[in-house]
């Protein structure tokens, strides 16, 4: 039997990238799964390609919307099991003492930190209705844990990363699990047309030598929603190529040196 069969499962942000990759996955491993996005089209593109799929256009940073949602979910698929948590939103970076706080910050933060706070309170019922097999998956940034520039987005981060522990205690009483993954960098349509800084970040950065791709993260959300993971919750799981655990150029000035 597959892990997610009988499973409903919403992501959010799944019209491309990441959120796509997650969708295939799950679907085939057996979940249906519902595509949201604020580009409906796209997600509707991206929904066609997974067989059982379903797209509907959501806005995380609308109550009303998230809610729609959720209730979709669980009218379509009879319930809901697991919840990914990938719509995010990222400012062009900026010097902060240049920042129009009430443009760019409040925006990074309130989809994607607040997106997620609206799709978990509105997603928590139905997740504890599971009988254990609730959980939410949270996706960071390694950002959230070191500076790689854009500051309201890895603020949005790390206050994910704080949300998904709080979150998670809160939870564990109604059978819910609740983990993040913090990836590196990953190519997704955001790098197209910049393939040599990838292969440079790649050689220079990561100690596996190359850039992340969605279905490594993919995995990771499947692992972190399945049963194969009952016993962890509260956790940040780093998909990241070994970048934030080794200096690959100070290892390199240390080894030349």
């Amino acid at each position: 039997m597959k892990r997610f069969e009988g499973y409903g499962v919403l992501i959010t942000g799944a019209a491309r990238g990441i959120g796509a990759a997650t969708a295939r996955r799950l679907a085939d491993e057996g979940a249906r799964v519902l595509l949201t996005d604020i580009d409906g089209p796209a997600a509707e593109a991206a929904a066609a390609d997974i067989p059982g799929a379903e797209a509907l256009v959501c806005d995380v940073g609308d109550l009303a919307q998230v809610d729609a949602a959720v209730a979709h979910a669980v009218e379509r698929f009879g319930g809901l099991d697991v919840l990914v948590n990938n719509a995010f939103a990222s400012a062009p970076d900026t010097d902060i003492a240049e920042d129009d706080i009430d443009t760019l910050w409040r925006r990074d933060l309130d989809i994607t930190l607040m997106g997620a706070v609206r799709c978990a309170r509105a997603a928590l019922p139905h997740l504890a209705a599971t009988g254990g097999r609730g959980a939410i998956v949270n996706i960071g940034s390694v950002n959230a844990e070191a500076d790689f520039g854009n500051h309201a987005y890895s603020a949005a981060k790390a206050g994910l990363a704080s949300l998904t522990r709080t979150l998670a205690g809160d939870a564990a009483a109604r059978g819910v699990r609740v983990n993040q993954i913090n990836p590196g960098t990953i190519r997704t349509g955001n790098w197209d047309g910049r393939e040599d800084l990838l292969d440079a970040l790649a050689d220079q950065l990561y100690p596996l030598g190359r850039i992340g791709e969605p279905d490594d993260i993919a995995a990771a959300v499947a692992f972190l929603a399945s049963r194969d993971a009952s016993w962890i919750t509260g956790t940040v799981l780093r998909v990241d190529g070994g970048l934030l655990a080794v200096n690959k150029g100070f290892a390199a000035i240390n080894r030349d040196g």
